[in-house]
């Protein structure tokens, strides 16, 4: 690539407003974001406290506020059930579903590449 070639792709990262990589992926790569989908992409639909037993160190603050945030951002659907106690159940959305054939391949190379990258 030439360096006037180089110079024009590496603007796209510098218009923050517009740039895919700032403004999609960081909704969802957080390290609970992740987690919270890959548990949910295992099940239909998952209660809060089953996805907490499955991610046993996220409290359950942050657990509660990332799952609003993908709600938000319309990766995952929360349902209420009209039940005394109330039940809820978190799900994937088709746009959830959609990023975890992606997510997948991260998760692949992740346990395949573990040993060799080195740990804090």
């Amino acid at each position: 690539m030439k360096p006037l070639e180089l110079e024009e792709n590496l603007k796209k990262y510098t218009r923050i407003a517009e740039c895919p990589v700032r403004n999609v992926i960081s909704r969802f790569s957080g390290k609970w974001s992740m987690l919270i989908l890959s548990v949910l992409a295992e099940n239909e639909s998952t209660r809060f406290n089953a996805i907490g037993k499955a991610i046993p160190d996220i409290s359950p603050k942050v657990l509660t506020d990332t799952l609003k945030n993908l709600e938000s951002d319309g990766f995952i659907t929360r349902k209420l059930y009209a039940e005394i106690p109330p039940r809820v159940e978190y799900s994937l959305t088709d746009l959830g579903r959609s990023l975890m054939p992606v997510l997948g391949e991260l998760i692949s190379w992740a346990i395949a590449n573990f040993d060799k990258i080195g740990r804090r």
